[in-house]
């Protein structure tokens, strides 16, 4: 994460969400303009998986986790945006590195270059990012004919 980012991501945890969530009761995300409200618990969670290097990998409280992840054999693509501050390609690449045993594929996505505007974290659910969800659904139709030629 850029240090700017980090230190806004930091302050957003400790200082802001508690205090939504302390008058609220939940994260109330949408407030902030963030997506959506994460009940107590799951924002709890998120916040504590966030503080480990590797995520809910090294969460002694999520025993089991590598195996899991290394028992998944599907293919998959992994896309991320370049402007994507909380989840850059080479986060997404660190976590999909856990399944060691499933055929990856990365893709990067310049979206300014692509046409698509701002993506960022959440940006994939905007219209304007009806193009990256056309790309996914003609890559699991390609996966159906692979199946059915094999």
């Amino acid at each position: 994460m850029p240090p700017f980012e980090r230190l806004r991501v930091q302050l957003m945890w400790h200082l802001v969400a508690p205090l939504i969530v302390k008058r609220k009761g939940y994260l109330a995300w949408s407030q902030l303009g963030m997506g959506e409200d994460l009940p107590l618990g799951v924002y709890q969670q998120w916040k504590r998986w966030c503080r480990f290097p590797r995520y809910f990998f090294d969460d002694p409280e999520q025993t089991g986790m590598a195996e899991r992840f290394a028992s998944v054999r599907t293919p998959m693509v992994a896309a991320n945006a370049l402007d994507d501050l909380w989840a850059p390609p080479a986060s997404r690449d660190a976590f999909m590195a856990h399944y060691h045993n499933a055929p990856y594929q990365p893709r990067t996505i310049d979206s300014r270059a692509e046409g698509l505007g701002a993506i960022g974290h959440m940006g994939y659910f905007r219209s304007s990012a009806q193009p990256l969800w056309d790309e996914a659904l003609s890559w699991f139709i390609s996966l159906g004919g692979q199946r059915q030629a094999a």
